[in-house]
């Protein structure tokens, strides 16, 4: 056999090895995904966290697979990696904030700080989540807007869940004049609350004076209720205080001042 005929010969089983390595990296990959989507299943992760998983098996299997194939041409893949990983450096400190960005909506996913549909406070915007994205998550306020919260600003903020627990306490404050009857007072403020039948009896709602205020005192008036009745009580709360209480004639009084106007007597020199 002429040395060009050897040559070629290892030339051809080389390309051959090398397709039946990228056959067997795309056919492993579709049965690692498989594997790692029915574990995440399995253990009821979410969605869009068993999907980027996926993918990201899918890029790291096939780039394994380019690079075997490559080596087993005889390409010295040692450069390119260096190329790749430099180039990747760049790209990763032009694109920082987005890559953290990233790394937050994988925590969340993980962690599961909240989920859709879950009312939640951070960043200073209170809104329903609508989807979580990799890059930000979607929530849609009270007046029905939608706004696109980047997760980097999540993760590094407190986050308040309203939708965790099944139910809420309502906080009300009710300020009453210093002239009433404060036993009488929290007798009807009593009656008010075990007339509404979305006022839970266990927790026991809590009232007592809060505060000797400038212009008031100052009852702490606080029911649980089932987290979907909240603001219903809330606002039905302060309509039927007001109106029981100019019922029984009990004041709530406005901001006042007491100004005290001195007089100063002048003798007769003093005003001839």
């Amino acid at each position: 056999m002429t040395q060009e005929a050897s040559m070629a010969t290892t030339m051809l089983s080389s390309i051959v090895y090398a397709i039946i390595i990228l056959a067997i990296g795309f056919w492993g990959v579709k049965l690692i995904a498989r594997l790692v989507k029915e574990i995440m299943e399995r253990h009821e992760a979410d969605p869009a966290l068993t999907g980027f998983l996926g993918n990201l098996v899918n890029a790291l299997v096939i780039t394994f697979a380019v690079i075997a194939a490559l080596n087993q041409l005889g390409i010295q893949t040692t450069s390119l990696i260096a190329i790749v990983g430099a180039a990747g450096l760049a790209i990763g400190l032009a694109l920082k904030d987005t890559l953290g960005n990233f790394a937050a909506g994988v925590m969340i996913l993980i962690f599961k700080q909240f989920k859709a549909g879950d009312l939640i406070e951070a960043a200073g915007v209170l809104g329903v989540v609508e989807t979580l994205n990799i890059f930000s998550t979607q929530l849609k306020t009270g007046d029905n807007k939608t706004i696109f919260v980047p997760n980097g600003k999540l993760i590094g903020d407190n986050i308040i869940n309203y939708s965790t627990k099944p139910t809420r306490r309502v906080d009300l404050i009710i300020g009453v004049s210093y002239d009433a009857d404060l036993s009488h007072v929290k007798s009807v403020l009593e009656d008010i609350l075990s007339k509404d039948s979305r006022i839970l009896e266990d927790p026991a709602p809590t009232i007592g004076v809060l505060e000797l205020a400038d212009n008031s005192v100052n009852f702490a008036v606080r029911p649980w209720v089932d987290a979907a009745d909240y603001w219903g009580v809330y606002f039905d709360l302060h309509a039927g205080v007001k109106t029981r209480f100019d019922e029984e004639g009990i004041g709530i009084p406005y901001p006042q001042r007491d100004v005290h106007l001195y007089q100063k007597e002048t003798s007769k020199e003093e005003s001839s």
